[in-house]
């Protein structure tokens, strides 16, 4: 994609938006930067661009009046589709694409992708730490918190580019073809962007459209909807199981994670030796083990890191002990099918701290998986009342309604008892009271920080 002397309008201001925009310049493009926030919402943004980049801004308003002169979109994942002008400007024929999209165009290393509802950042942190192991440069980016465009030219043929990608940078790819792709699992989440579960498989799947020969896809095998994908683009599909035993791929068999890309069964450890905890997270290691080993990375490699990975922070990551009450920062669980996998790793006792933006999800199979653990429901956040309603309907009534992260925390310590745990899984985004659930994650362990005194 030539883009010098060509005027591109970088939609969003979020990290990838700017990452964009810095490497739009580097290119010859002149460029726009967009985001419907006012100037002083994103001051602080604009000064640090303006050091790097010569480029026009339009905040705080519709971009409708540039249009005609702009030859390309590069859209951050935050900015829906279907907004006004975005469908004004593919009615004029003007191309719109995702920074994933940008940055495949300057990427010569093969690219292992990788999305799914629940366990990107692990499974990609977790793949990018195995291959880092086998001793090949591995730069480890997309929507794990350090956009594709960032290292993109670093990159050569000789390293290797493990990318997280949600189904919203998925929207808007074009030729964007990974080596190997991953889709880990399906679950209702972003209804309120994709509207039907149909939608939404269908922006997943866009991960393998560009996929061919010498390509492989890594799929969940005991994925309702992922199990009946038919690629059919030439690439080889492999399927992960951790319920039963398969002829090719990656499975659990007799305790052990068993892989087999074609050229025989390896058994790599044992499935109690891997160091994240969870049925989900052994899941995770599955297709993170299946995807290295098909780049040619050894099982004793495998085995070392699955046994030494610590995990990523924001997930299910134990933050202290005070009084013998133990805190948990599961600030990535954004929809109930994730807060219920943090749950049902969770012993003993729990205080569940939880809420957040509404992306039009349902509650009740999040409260049935409550069981005898979840003794008191803190609540926070523009979801707290719907969540709190389908609580009381499934008979459960220990619930605490709070304004701040900071309250809820003092809420649950209050409420909790020694032996017992605290979580924070809100089942829920984090748009409503925080930039994003990094930032929740950071002031929740600030709070559990805080009862220290």
């Amino acid at each position: 994609m030539e883009i010098k002397g060509k005027t591109v309008l970088a939609a969003g201001m979020a990290r990838s938006g700017v990452s964009a925009a810095k490497l739009l310049y580097r290119h010859g493009a002149r460029v726009i930067v967009y985001d419907k926030k006012s100037y002083n919402e994103v001051s602080s943004l604009v000064e640090e661009l303006k050091t790097t980049v010569h480029c026009e801004f339009c905040l705080g308003q519709e971009p409708d009046t540039l249009l005609k002169k702009l030859d390309l979109i590069v859209m951050s994942p935050g900015i829906p589709t279907d907004v006004p002008f975005l469908v004004k400007a593919e009615a004029m024929g003007i191309k719109v694409i995702s920074e994933v999209e940008l940055a495949y165009q300057y990427c010569k290393a093969p690219i292992l992708a990788v999305t799914g509802t629940n366990g990107k950042t692990t499974t990609t942190t977790l793949l990018g730490e195995i291959v880092k192991a086998s001793g090949r440069t591995t730069h480890t980016a997309g929507n794990i918190g350090v956009p594709f465009t960032a290292g993109v030219e670093d990159m050569d043929p000789s390293h290797m580019a493990v990318v997280e990608i949600s189904s919203f940078q998925l929207q808007t790819v074009d030729e964007f073809r990974p080596w190997i792709s991953l889709i880990l699992n399906l679950t209702p989440d972003h209804l309120d962007r994709h509207k039907t579960m149909g939608n939404y498989l269908a922006a997943k799947a866009r991960i393998f459209e560009n996929q061919g020969e010498g390509d492989f896809i890594i799929l969940n095998g005991e994925d309702s909807l992922l199990k009946e994908l038919k690629p059919d683009n030439g690439s080889k599909v492999f399927f992960f199981s951790r319920l039963r035993a398969l002829k090719e791929g990656a499975w659990v068999e007799n305790g052990n994670i068993i892989i087999n890309t074609g050229k025989g069964a390896l058994s790599i450890c044992p499935v109690e030796q891997v160091s994240i905890p969870g049925a989900h997270n052994l899941e995770n290691a599955l297709a993170s083990a299946l995807a290295a080993a098909l780049t040619g990375v050894e099982s004793s490699v495998i085995a070392r890191v699955l046994k030494e990975f610590p995990g990523v922070e924001h997930r299910i990551e134990k933050v202290d002990t005070i009084d013998g009450v133990s805190y948990y920062n599961d600030s990535k669980g954004t929809n109930p099918d994730s807060s219920i996998k943090a749950i049902e790793t969770m012993k003993g006792s729990v205080v569940l701290i939880a809420g957040g933006f509404d992306k039009k999800a349902g509650f009740s199979d999040f409260v049935d998986a409550f069981g005898t653990k979840i003794k008191e429901l803190v609540l926070l956040g523009e979801t707290a009342d719907i969540i709190a309603a389908a609580a009381k309907e499934k008979g459960f009534t220990n619930i605490h309604m709070t304004k701040t992260m900071e309250e809820a925390v003092e809420k649950a310590c209050t409420l909790s008892c020694p032996g017992w745990n605290v979580l924070l899984s809100p089942a829920c985004a984090s748009w409503d009271m925080f930039q994003d659930f990094e930032e929740r994650g950071r002031i929740f362990k600030e709070a559990v920080k805080a009862l220290r005194g």
